[in-house]
């Protein structure tokens, strides 16, 4: 019942909201002593993730994680935190010895046995990458401290994959930038930014489409730059895009067929009996571009976030803890989203 009570990290409002949904930070690491997961039998993995377990509770407070044990998780609750950013497609396979340890309010998550022995995950509201970075540089000193991981002068700290060499560590930010997608910008942002250690991919990171026009925007590079150098890159790169995504917004706000659009989504969520989840980021999208530019007055940014988040597929059949048919999620994404917009008035 108490995590239930937990108010989760997207159901708060951030800095920049309009333009910037999340902030996450991730750190991969490994233990000094073991092989690489790729490596390991099932037992030095159970072995593994007891010992991260240990070192976490040695100076956590215990009951603000729930630890979880991947290989009996369904693949339902596990693609719903694929669906919340919480774990990565890999990891939901949920192989034998793999852990996760979830803080109750979802901001933390720390994936045991993926990749990298650790994959400490840190997700703020909004443009919040300093205190993302805080919490994440904490729990892996804790960690390290308590572990010790590999680490080499030159090279920096090892992992799996050598693209991760270096920093160990990934940071993105999570952009809705509707104005810019419709624009045909994108493309050529993307050009500009990789030449700067950057990418932009979809909602779902790579291969994954930008639904609702949303982007990733993170770093590339974690070799030759310090973690803090990496995180000041990307925060000069994502100013300059939210200026360009505020500018487009005016532009399109002169438009009335904008401002119709805005409204009819609205009214269609508020009435429809039937959305699928392809409709759904559209009108989503709509609606909070409407909701950012004050079009439409008296719904919040963190119903919207909460709904972005709650209305994906397998998260509303987690949430039910039941399996669904297209048909009947869609009748129940429909209910969520008239309940959660009427509640908001």
């Amino acid at each position: 019942m108490k995590n239930n009570q937990t108010k989760k990290w997207y159901q708060l409002s951030g800095e920049e909201g309009d333009v910037i949904i999340s902030t996450r930070v991730r750190l991969a690491r490994n233990l000094i002593d073991v092989p690489f997961p790729a490596g390991l039998s099932d037992e030095r993995k159970r072995e593994v993730s007891q010992r991260v377990r240990e070192a976490l509770k040695s100076k956590e407070n215990s009951d603000e994680y729930d630890y979880l044990d991947m290989s009996n998780m369904s693949s339902r609750d596990a693609l719903s935190m694929v669906e919340r950013h919480l774990i990565s497609p890999e990891f939901s396979r949920g192989v034998e010895g793999s852990t996760l340890l979830l803080k109750k309010d979802e901001s933390v998550s720390i994936m045991v046995n993926e990749e990298d022995h650790i994959r400490i995950q840190v997700m703020r509201p909004g443009m919040d990458l300093d205190e993302a970075y805080k919490i994440a540089d904490g729990l892996d000193t804790l960690l390290d401290e308590q572990l010790v991981f590999a680490f080499d002068d030159r090279l920096g700290y090892l992992t799996q994959c050598p693209t991760n060499l270096g920093t160990g560590m990934r940071a993105s930010i999570m952009m809705h930038l509707p104005a810019l997608h419709e624009r045909g910008a994108i493309q050529q942002m993307a050009n500009t930014v990789s030449k700067l250690g950057l990418t932009i991919r979809g909602l779902y990171g790579e291969g994954s489409k930008p639904e609702g026009a949303i982007y990733q925007l993170s770093n590339q590079v974690t070799l030759g730059i310090s973690e803090q150098s990496a995180i000041e890159n990307l925060k000069g790169i994502a100013a300059q895009i939210i200026r360009e995504e505020r500018a487009g917004r005016e532009r399109l706000r002169q438009n009335p067929r904008f401002e119709d659009m805005v409204w009819r989504s609205l009214g269609l969520m508020q009435t429809a009996r039937l959305i699928s989840h392809d409709e759904f980021m559209t009108l989503i999208s709509n609606l909070r571009v409407g909701v950012a530019l004050g079009i439409v007055p008296d719904i919040g940014m963190d119903t919207i976030s909460g709904l972005i988040n709650d209305a994906q597929p397998a998260t509303i059949m987690a949430a039910a803890r039941k399996d669904m048919e297209s048909t009947e999620r869609d009748m129940e994404r429909a209910n969520m989203v008239r309940a959660r917009l009427e509640t908001n008035k």
